[in-house]
Parts: structure tokens; sequence; C-alpha cells
């Protein structure tokens, strides 16, 4: 075994060790449960996340240490339940990477991602799946949920067979949209705003960018770019509820020069 594995294994175990006495001595380390923890690995998730989006890889690493935390943190809590331990985690998730890649560990031929792709979902089917969909948390955020379930209809072939279909779906559900507005009810608003969505999820789809992404990072330029405003409005002496509609372009403009 090389020296980098063996430093690599001798850190987990160190934060094994720690995860022991933690459990033993700490007072709010002895209080958790799967329950009391589920909300803090919930925001851990999301701060992993905006450490990726930041592109800052040493926040990464450290976010992805806290989230490292949580899962050793729950395997601890599960051996003590006599129900699994960590190397029982690592077993599973082992067992299952090489299952469902026959094409390095089997004899099975690939010719792209794609391939790839559909046999991950075929497998997942044999594996006792009820559906295509049924590894989709149903508490998975709107927008993340509309991407993973066209990725995995997608997988198994239920798919436009160009862009240009999904473009004229965007077309077609942005006039049902228009139609709702002027003669429906706001129940058949809502869903046709949300036919609009799921249809521009998946362009973002057949564009390769993850919709997600994409939204965060429009909500981080505009986040900027208002913060930037307020700055500009507090130097002029203005308050920004009180501007007037060219005021707020202009600083619009000022902001979105300063901020690229």
């Amino acid at each position: 075994m090389d020296s980098k594995r063996t430093k690599q294994l001798k850190a987990f175990d160190r934060l094994l060790t720690i995860m022991d006495e933690l459990r033993t001595n700490c007072p709010w380390d002895k209080k958790q449960t799967f329950a009391s923890l589920r909300h803090l690995t919930i925001e851990e998730t999301y701060e992993l996340s905006e450490a990726l989006l930041s592109g800052d890889l040493n926040e990464v690493k450290n976010e992805l240490g806290d989230l490292l935390l949580h899962i050793v943190f729950y395997a601890k809590m599960g051996s003590e339940q006599k129900a699994f331990d960590i190397g029982d985690v690592a077993n599973a998730i082992s067992k299952k990477l090489i299952d469902r890649h026959p094409h390095i560990y089997g004899d099975v031929e690939v010719k792209d991602e794609a391939d790839v792709k559909k046999n991950w979902e075929k497998l997942k089917l044999k594996e006792g799946n009820k559906g295509v969909l049924s590894g989709v948390p149903k508490s998975l955020p709107s927008l993340v949920m509309a991407s993973r379930m066209q990725d995995k209809a997608a997988g198994i072939g239920f798919d436009w067979k160009s862009i240009d279909g999904v473009k004229d779906k965007i077309k077609e559900e942005l006039s049902e949209l228009d139609h709702e507005i002027n003669h429906g009810t706001k129940e058949k608003i809502t869903d046709e705003l949300g036919d609009v969505f799921f249809s521009l999820v998946n362009y973002a789809r057949f564009l390769k960018i993850n919709p997600d992404d994409a939204l965060s990072s429009t909500n981080r330029r505009f986040r900027s770019r208002f913060e930037a405003m307020e700055k500009m409005a507090k130097q002029q002496g203005q308050a920004l509820d009180s501007l007037a509609p060219n005021q707020w372009e202009q600083l619009w403009q000022a902001a979105k020069k300063e901020q690229g």
C-alpha cells in the first residue's frame, strides 16, 4: 500500500476515533439521533453546494469534512443499534458501484456516456426499484426534482429526438399559458406556468446545463448587483424605495458595469 493511501486511512481512522470519543463524552453528541441530525445534514449539504458553486476549493474541502462527519455520525448510531457500521456502509456502496458498472467489472460493452446511463437505470429496475422514477426523492426542491425525473425518463429512451422538439414545446407551453392568463383560473395559470418551467428544465438538459446551477448563478448575480445598487444609492443620499423608474435603471446599469 502506498504512503498516500496509508495517510488517508490513518486520517479516516482518526475521525472514527474522535467520533467514538464524542459520542461517549460530549453531552450534545450523546443526545443526537437520526431524526435530530437530519435537518443539520440538509443544511450542510446546501453549504457544500454553495461552496461548489463558488469555486473555492478550500471551502469545498471544509464543507466535505462537515458532511463526512455526518456520515460517520449516522454510521456510529447505526452500530450502537447493531444495525450497521461504517464498514457496512462502505461495503454496500462498493458492491453497488461494481454491480452497476458491468462495462468496467464485467463483460458489457458501451459506446458512450448515454449507454452507461441506460444500463444504470436498467440495472436499478432489476435490483427491485418499483419504477423508473421511484429513486427520485419526493422531498427534493422542485427544480432539482424536475431535472432528475427528466434524466431518469431519458435514460430509458423517453425523450425528444432533438432540441428542436424541446424548443417547440416551450413555445407551445407559453401559448397555453397566455391563453389561461386571458381566460383561465389561477389554478390553471399555475399549472401552465409549471409546464413552462418544466419545459425550460428540459431545454437546459439538452444544452447540457444544470438548471439549478444556472438559476443559482443568476441569483448570485442579482444579489451582487442589487447590493451594489443599495451602496450606490446610499452614497448619493437616496433611498431605494423613493427612486423613479429611470433612476432604478441608471443604478442597475451602473451596478452591472461595476460587477461585470
